[in-house]
């Protein structure tokens, strides 16, 4: 049974009760019923009606949406978290099933009460319609960079005012039209007039609906693993910028007096590699004690997880049995293996590389553990169509000058009589196409010699010209602080290419112009976190191994010192 002073304590980690004073959280500790749910039990079915909000004390619960006989996982919760307010809120039936992962202990708290709470404490009202509206907007946009296990907890954008503020230009832009269809129809009633207000109308139209498109683009995310910060100029520019909530130094929030009133600000967090704000968001004060929350608990994870496995160490040099891991104990979703999916080929280009035997034109490809990817072809179209163009005229004259030929008896492309003699343009023609092909062949062979590989080790950018110098840097993956992508102008958005800016130590490595670069910055902070995982697990393995070794022996002796007391009374 979980005592009140146990729960307090529980209610005052979770941000959704930010604002409750003490008697508050008295109350509503005392209403709370203590559920033990089974591994694998139903805690409540889609389509049911709602009994009340629901907190995880221990364990792990799956949500999932099933839709025509199909089902969709919404999220993987775990301890801290809560689930269940949105049908209480909405007044309707259950939209998922809830299903308990490993032995889990829930506190939940009846309708009657939560109703009860939900009309008595304002702080409570907003910060659950702040949830509710995350998790509505994450489910309907479905970012494809989310990892299996992770569950976006907080999502917002600018606050209103800001796309106001962007308006405003545009909205007096308004005047400009209003201004040429007043002198169309009293002044000068020219077709001219008409057709210039009719454009600019058009192209203040145009500007009024892409900035608000453009204001609709950019996201603040806080998840159980990192905060993020999404922004997209429409056509021009797309980026993500991202930090782990392990790497978070600190948060904090400014505001002005107009944010105050309407509740907007920036939120700062700090990281070791610089920081990360969510500018003019709304709620800065949940927006950050959200943060603080998720950061509070990596931290809480990492300290249980290593007393816990001292605890085995010691227990092991000592020869004792180690003890079954306690159910919900580290609170980790079960995670999935994330499938590395490379980025689509049209077929008749792999049955042509397939013929080839060849691996030169694969925008990514694997050698081993090893990942390579290539610039776009946009960039070698981009480099290289001068060529192209002067190759392929030179070869169309050669082939019209050879069927001009076929039809004029009196001259041939090559003739023996008298000796050997060779049509002089088709001749030119075939002289000038032999450079511009050549020129082509090397532009392709620089092209596909500018690599960029991501090992289990390093991340490497090489730059080889052909039958020149290679120049080849090289990063290890525990260097790596930061990374995040950029996809600049039409044709970057268009055929989604863009560059991916890694941050090692005091500089920057870029892989410039590669074809899908959320994948490529995922596939670099996989490979990352695995690294720095197994690299500080060998170490603190190491460590704890010899801390257990010298605590074991202190034991020992203790018991040896005991002994031998024992031993010495017996002799006096």
């Amino acid at each position: 049974m979980i005592d009140i002073p146990a729960r307090i304590a529980f209610l005052k980690k979770i941000h959704l009760f930010y604002g409750l004073n003490d008697e508050d959280f008295a109350a509503l500790a005392e209403e709370l019923d203590e559920v033990p749910i089974p591994k694998g039990a139903l805690i409540f079915e889609q389509d049911s009606k709602p009994d009340g909000f629901y907190l995880i004390y221990g364990g792990s619960v799956r949500i999932a949406r099933a839709v025509e006989r199909k089902e969709t996982q919404l999220a993987l919760l775990v301890k801290n978290d809560y689930f269940g307010e949105m049908a209480l809120v909405a007044n309707r039936r259950r939209s998922a099933t809830a299903t308990a992962l490993t032995d889990t202990t829930l506190l939940m708290l009846p309708r009657s009460d939560f109703d009860k709470l939900y009309k008595r404490a304002p702080h409570i009202k907003t910060n659950l319609e702040i949830s509710i509206r995350s998790r509505r907007l994450a489910r309907l946009l479905l970012f494809k960079w989310l990892r299996p296990d992770e569950v976006v907890y907080f999502l917002a954008r600018k606050h209103r005012l800001i796309l106001y503020e962007n308006l405003l230009l545009p909205g007096f832009g308004l005047l400009l039209p209003a201004g040429l269809f007043y002198v169309w129809l009293f002044v000068v009633p020219s077709m001219l007039v008409f057709l210039v207000g009719v454009l600019s109308l058009l192209g203040i139209v145009s500007l009024f609906v892409w900035r608000i498109v453009d204001w609709g683009n950019d996201y603040y995310v806080v998840t159980n693993q990192r905060v993020v910060y999404l922004e997209k100029v429409v056509g021009i520019y797309d980026s993500r910028q991202e930090s782990p909530l392990s790497t978070i130094l600190s948060v904090g929030v400014e505001t002005n007096q107009v944010g105050k009133i309407l509740d907007y600000g920036n939120v700062i967090i700090r990281t070791f590699v610089g920081k990360i704000v969510f500018s003019h968001v709304d709620h800065p004060n949940h927006a950050a004690k959200m943060v603080e929350e998720y950061w509070n608990r990596t931290k809480e994870f990492a300290t249980a997880v290593e007393k816990e496995a001292m605890k085995n160490a010691i227990r092991k040099r000592l020869g004792l049995p180690l003890p079954k891991l306690a159910p919900g104990f580290g609170e980790a979703a079960p995670v999935q293996k994330i499938p590395t999916t490379p980025p689509k080929v049209n077929a008749g280009l792999l049955t042509i590389l397939r013929f080839l035997g060849s691996e030169s034109l694969k925008l990514r490809y694997e050698t081993g553990d090893t990942v390579i990817y290539r610039k776009h072809w946009v960039v070698l179209i981009l480099d290289a169509w001068i060529s192209v163009l002067a190759a392929f005229s030179t070869l169309m004259m050669f082939v019209s000058r050879l069927v001009q030929l076929a039809f004029l008896p009196e001259e041939v492309f090559i003739s023996f009589t008298g000796g050997v003699s060779v049509d002089a343009w088709a001749m030119a023609y075939l002289i000038a196409f032999f450079p511009f092909a050549l020129w082509f062949a090397y532009q392709v062979m620089d092209w596909s010699n500018d690599k960029f590989e991501v090992t289990n080790d390093q991340i490497i950018d090489i730059d080889r010209k052909p039958f020149s110098t290679e120049t080849r840097n090289a990063a290890p993956l525990e260097g790596i602080m930061s990374t995040q992508y950029e996809r600049k102008g039409l044709l970057g958005n268009l055929f989604n290419f863009g560059t991916v800016i890694v941050t090692v130590g005091g500089t920057k490595m870029a892989f410039e112009d590669v074809m899908d670069p959320a994948t490529v910055q995922s596939d670099i902070d996989r490979r990352r976190m695995a690294r720095n995982a197994k690299k500080q697990e060998g170490a603190v393995a190491a460590e704890r191994d010899r801390m257990a070794e010298w605590l074991a022996t202190y034991h020992r002796a203790s018991q040896d010192f005991r002994d031998e007391e024992k031993r010495n009374q017996k002799k006096e």
